[in-house]
């Protein structure tokens, strides 16, 4: 006898279509990557409040705030759960542990968008093959175009030189290893849905720009 469960899936008694008819518009994944101190949280915040206002029903999944909690860290694990448990299930900033920090985050994206509902999420994600892999799974069972990648670019030296967290003058100093831009790389996305000019627009401008999209694309009602 196998050693692993049966795990059977169980269709929902509400379909999505059903679910996003009650909303009165389509559930879909806004998923914002840049480097940090681009702007990815402070315009998808934007974009939470204007949907709001719009009636529309959105959810925000922050890099941070997610590390409080599903993918926290192992240094936040041992707190609460002992050395043991934070060292096989705490997430660090590895590429491993990105890769897997990005797939848990894009199966939760996945169940929030099944729900009808607008999942933004703001994480650095700096590897292609991760956000593609997200895509792969939201754009399954003929659900294309409802991952909508949004490159929030802003140049390196821009980004450092807002640094809100400190955090480029910590790996500056040699005292975080493998951070994104400095020791580890970011790969921009090759063809993204929007392509925000982070450096040279208003958060609230850019904001604009993805709301416009989403109306464009039937996501939301204009």
């Amino acid at each position: 006898m196998s050693d692993q469960p049966n795990i059977v899936w169980h269709p929902p008694s509400v379909t999505r279509e059903q679910r996003e008819q009650l909303n009165r518009h389509h559930g879909c994944v806004v998923w914002f990557t840049g480097l940090s101190g681009c702007g990815k949280s402070t315009v998808a915040n934007l974009v939470d409040h204007k949907l709001h206002g719009l009636g529309v029903h959105g959810v925000l999944l922050d890099g941070d705030n997610v590390r409080h909690g599903l993918n926290a860290t192992p240094q936040l694990l041992q707190e609460t759960h002992g050395a043991e448990f934070a060292a096989r299930f705490g997430l660090g900033f590895s590429a491993q542990d990105r890769e897997e920090n990005i797939r848990r985050i894009g199966a939760v994206a996945e169940l929030f968008a099944t729900s009808g509902i607008v999942t933004l999420t703001a994480f650095v994600s700096p590897y292609r093959r991760d956000r593609d892999a997200v895509r792969a799974r939201i754009e399954g069972a003929g659900r294309s175009g409802d991952f909508i990648e949004v490159f929030v670019d802003a140049p390196l030296e821009v980004c450092e030189s807002r640094d809100p967290k400190g955090l480029y003058q910590q790996a500056r100093a040699g005292n975080i290893k493998g951070f994104t831009g400095i020791d580890a790389p970011y790969e921009p996305p090759l063809q993204p849905e929007l392509h925000l000019d982070a450096a040279g627009h208003a958060p609230d401008t850019l904001a604009d720009s993805v709301i416009t999209y989403l109306q464009a694309q039937q996501k939301i009602q204009a």
